[in-house]
């Protein structure tokens, strides 16, 4: 009697190379994707924890007295922090219940690591009616930043350490992928048992790490595709680019021009600071906060011509910017560059760090971000598993 032979399932060409690409990628960038998810996971909440831990330092009583002049308070604060280097910016908020923040930040361009290159980052917390310094913050060495830097670039330098995170996430977005591949069946009646646990007769860890690996990583793969191509779009001008070219028709976004000072030969204003300020809040009086430059220099340490004001429309968002230029002698009104007229290229440039963190979408969607950077953070776990389950199983049958 001839014995029947059972015929496995043809696997398609497609299904093949998915499961070898998800395979290889996995064991090769698999623990850098955890450190990635999972110190992404960790920042997401950092402005509500922050808003917390720093209460006392974040809100002033407001008094009848008007605040005290910046150049002042500048003045005030660069002799007690007693600082070798400048005082590079304050932010001022709308809401007069709430502490100005000066800060100090300073790079070194050839630091190799996080630590090298970051020569001061103080956040100093000030009242604005009596001038006193009511806290002051070592950023450099605060969880925050350091959980950004790993996230960014593994505590390398920024410049290349993002490359260094950049390449495995493109891994990461094609393992999420084919991850959706090798999840797909082929008929609407197994695809029905994929959408949840049916843990009822299973009594083995393997099935259910499988089981997490698979139905997590579906539900969290179209969301932390989202997260990943927002996160290269930070490291790859060819990503911003693209989105530049789908959003605005043009690869790169037009610089701004110059202004040359028509006041560059009067004798510098002392109270140019207070005058921009004054203006600012006039403009904008609906704004959550406002940033001023004060050295003269911009975050990557190139001089300024004159005096750019960031104004920021809501707290904890940097989507909706609006921008006024002052000229740094006078302090006279140059130009202004509302939210409203910006390229959509423009404005998604000034939303792609909100996109990113989950915070555009308001606290819901942090709460989301946050679900899916722990289920990113447990897929490189889960799927070892499966592999050395795997594994162990072929050698017991050698």
């Amino acid at each position: 009697m001839k014995k029947k032979h059972l015929h496995k399932k043809k696997i398609s060409g497609t299904k093949k190379w998915s499961a070898k690409l998800h395979l290889w990628f996995g064991l090769s960038v698999g623990i850098i994707v955890f450190i990635v998810a999972l110190t992404g996971t960790m920042y997401v909440f950092k402005d509500e924890i922050q808003s917390v831990l720093r209460k006392e330092a974040m809100y002033v009583k407001e008094t009848k007295t008007s605040a005290i002049p910046l150049s002042i308070l500048k003045e005030k604060v660069s002799l007690e922090i007693n600082e070798k280097y400048p005082i590079n910016a304050v932010e001022i908020p709308l809401d007069k219940n709430k502490s100005y923040r000066f800060s100090y930040y300073e790079k070194n361009k050839k630091g190799w690591n996080y630590f090298q290159e970051v020569k001061i980052n103080k956040l100093v917390y000030v009242d604005q009616y009596s001038g006193k310094v009511l806290a002051v913050y070592n950023e450099k060495y605060d969880l925050f930043p350091i959980l950004k830097s790993i996230h960014w670039s593994l505590l390398l330098k920024s410049d290349w350490g993002a490359y260094v995170i950049g390449i495995p996430t493109v891994l990461f977005i094609i393992m999420l992928i084919t991850g959706i591949i090798l999840w797909w069946p082929k008929n609407k009646k197994v695809r029905k048992g994929r959408f949840w646990f049916s843990w009822e007769n299973v009594k083995t860890w393997k099935r259910k790490n499988y089981d997490l690996h698979n139905v997590l990583g579906f539900y969290a793969s179209f969301l932390a595709l989202l997260i990943s191509i927002t996160g290269i779009y930070f490291a790859y001008p060819y990503v911003k680019n693209t989105f530049n070219l789908a959003l605005s028709g043009s690869l790169e976004i037009p610089k701004e021009k110059e202004i040359k000072s028509p006041d560059s030969l009067m004798v510098k204003n002392a109270s140019v600071f207070d005058i921009t300020a004054q203006e600012t809040r006039k403009l904008y009086p609906n704004s959550s906060s406002f940033r001023i430059p004060l050295n003269g220099k911009n975050k990557k340490g190139k001089e300024l011509k004159n005096i750019p004001v960031t104004i920021y429309g809501q707290e904890g968002r940097y989507s909706e910017r609006n921008t006024l230029v002052f000229d740094k002698y006078s302090g006279k009104l140059l130009a202004e560059k509302p939210h409203q007229k910006l390229s959509n290229a423009e404005k998604y440039a000034n939303a792609n760090y909100d996109v990113h963190t989950g915070s555009y979408f308001g606290l819901f969607g942090k709460i989301l971000w946050f679900i899916t950077g722990l289920i990113c953070t447990s897929l490189p776990v889960t799927g070892f598993l499966v592999w050395w389950g795997k594994q162990k199983k072929q050698g017991k049958k050698i």
